[in-house]
C-alpha cells in the first residue's frame, strides 16, 4: 500500500524517469520494441477516455472504416495538450531523444534530434508540420486497425509510444496491439505486445536499426490492432513529430 500511494503521488515525468531505460533501449536493438510496466495510473486512464466526448479538446476525428484504415475511430489533440498528454510527451521525448541519435548514427545518418522537445518542435514547425499528432483511439467489436507508419511530414522521430488504457479481459477481448517487421531478403516476423492497462509500449515508427552479420542494416516495421471481439478499447498514441 505505501508503494501504491507513493506511484499515485508521483508526476507523470517521474514515474518515467525510474522506468529502465537502458533495459528499454537493449530490447528495442534485440526485439524492435519494449513495453514497461504501468506507468499511468487507472484514474488516469479513466480521465483521458473522459475526454473524448469534449470537441474542444480536439482538432480532427477520423472515421478507419471511411478511408479504409480498419474499422474504429481517432481523434487527434489540439493545442493546448491536455496538461497530462503534453507532460507525458515532453518527459518520454527527453529519455527516447539518446536513443534515437543512437539509431541515426548506427544507421550512417547525420541527423540528430535536439535533447528537449520544444527544439524538436520548433524544427518540425521550419518545415511547416505546426499540427499536434498525440491522439486518442477508439474501437468497440468488430474494430481493427490496419497495418501502417505514422508519418506526417519530412521530418520524422524515429520512436513513438502507445499507452493502453483499458483492461484487457476485462472492458474488452481480442484488440492485441501488432507489430510486423520487414527483413531486408527475408519473410516477415510478427510480435503482439501483451497489455495492461497505463502500460506503454515503445516502438519504431518506421524503421530500426538492427545488428547483422554485415553490419547494421535498417529492418521497416508498420504496426496495428488486432479484430475486437468484445467491448470497447482505448489507447493514447504519442508521436513526438507534429504534422503538415
Amino acid at each position: 500500500m505505501p508503494a501504491a500511494r507513493s506511484f499515485a503521488r508521483e508526476s507523470v515525468a517521474t514515474r518515467l524517469a525510474r522506468l529502465d531505460w537502458e533495459a528499454i533501449e537493449a530490447e528495442l536493438w534485440e526485439q524492435g520494441w519494449a513495453r514497461t510496466p504501468p506507468v499511468l495510473r487507472p484514474a488516469e486512464c479513466r480521465a483521458l477516455v473522459a475526454l473524448w466526448t469534449d470537441d474542444g479538446r480536439f482538432r480532427a476525428r477520423v472515421d478507419m472504416a471511411r478511408l479504409r484504415f480498419g474499422v474504429g475511430e481517432y481523434r487527434y489533440f489540439a493545442a493546448p495538450l491536455p496538461p497530462l498528454v503534453a507532460a507525458f510527451r515532453a518527459a518520454a521525448y527527453a529519455h527516447l531523444a539518446p536513443i534515437a541519435n543512437r539509431w541515426t548514427e548506427a544507421l550512417g545518418s547525420g541527423e540528430r534530434f535536439p535533447p528537449d522537445l520544444a527544439a524538436f518542435l520548433a524544427r518540425c514547425a521550419a518545415h511547416g508540420q505546426r499540427r499536434p499528432t498525440p491522439l486518442l483511439l477508439r474501437y468497440t467489436a468488430g474494430g481493427y486497425n490496419c497495418l501502417h507508419r505514422d508519418l506526417y511530414g519530412t521530418v520524422a522521430f524515429p520512436l513513438q509510444v502507445t499507452c493502453f488504457l483499458g483492461r484487457p479481459g476485462v472492458d474488452y477481448a481480442g484488440g492485441e496491439f501488432l507489430l510486423v517487421e520487414q527483413r531486408p531478403r527475408a519473410q516477415s516476423r510478427a510480435d503482439v505486445v501483451p497489455a495492461e492497462q497505463g502500460a506503454l509500449v515503445v516502438f519504431p515508427t518506421a524503421g530500426r536499426p538492427a545488428r547483422a552479420p554485415r553490419g547494421v542494416r535498417r529492418f521497416f516495421m508498420r504496426h496495428g490492432v488486432s479484430r475486437i471481439t468484445r467491448g470497447e478499447r482505448w489507447a493514447l498514441g504519442v508521436i513526438f513529430h507534429d504534422a503538415r
